[in-house]
């Protein structure tokens, strides 16, 4: 037993409830070595304390931002300083959507393909507004307006109307934002003056909802308007001839 707590280890974890023996317990305090203990089986003790670990260790980053749960999907907002990013939100919190994070945005990589947001515990339900100041939005719209945590699965980067610019008409092409090494699908959005931003970001979300099941709407009529225009054009029928001599007959009996 001696020479197994001599090896290095971070802690003795014993499961099932059962209590640890006394010549475990002397040798683990000479080595300095915690021995913890637990009712919990060890399928899950090892379950639960797996996430934990993952969770606790996991590569994490601060990104200024917004993270809202859209329709049960994560987007998350991001653009340049005074663009309107905490307005979009407000606009969806009274849509019914639910706010995670406003301003700074915790994000943290878990497994491989996993993307986890969170607001910090100072700023938590709390978004600032140009002109008003700091509000606090679970107080204001209620608890089923906020969350503590949402998986990114969508960014959506507000950008100032260029007219010189070429945006994109029809989304055919993906584009991501990479963020700890994932990339997330990211639709790029003009602001100008009389856009409803944050019907947009509801209608790009309803829409990558679509996507994730496979019907990705500018392809399938891309590829429509490829099958119209392969078919053999099919030449019309000729004009009948009886309908014109009906015409003259009329036309004949005014003039009588």
């Amino acid at each position: 037993m001696r020479l197994a707590l001599n090896s290095d280890l971070p802690c003795v974890l014993l499961t099932g409830g059962f209590t640890p023996p006394l010549e475990l317990l002397c040798e683990a305090d000479t080595a300095c070595l915690p021995v913890l203990h637990t009712a919990l089986s060890t399928p899950t003790a090892i379950a639960k304390l797996s996430s934990i670990l993952e969770d606790t260790l996991a590569e994490r980053t601060i990104i200024h931002g917004v993270l809202m749960d859209v329709l049960g999907l994560g987007i998350l907002i991001t653009g340049e300083s005074g663009i309107g990013k905490s307005e979009c939100a407000l606009d969806l919190i009274v849509r019914g959507h639910r706010l995670v994070a406003d301003d700074t945005v915790e994000l943290r990589r878990r497994s491989e393909t996993i993307l986890i947001g969170t607001c910090p515990e100072l700023t938590r339900h709390h978004m600032e507004l140009r002109g008003l100041g700091v509000i606090n939005v679970k107080e204001l719209f209620g608890i089923a307006s906020t969350r503590s945590s949402k998986r990114v699965e969508l960014a959506v980067q507000l950008e100032r109307w260029d007219p010189n610019r070429e945006y994109e008409r029809l989304g055919l092409d993906d584009v991501f934002y990479e963020i700890l090494g994932l990339r997330v699908p990211m639709i790029r959005m003009p602001v100008a003056p009389g856009r409803n931003i944050a019907i947009l970001v509801e209608v790009a979300a309803r829409n990558q909802l679509l996507r994730s099941r496979g019907h990705h709407a500018a392809r399938i009529l891309v590829e429509r308007l490829e099958r119209t225009l392969l078919q053999p054009s099919v030449p019309g029928p000729p004009p009948d001839d009886k309908d014109d001599e009906d015409d003259d007959e009329i036309e004949s009996g005014g003039g009588g």
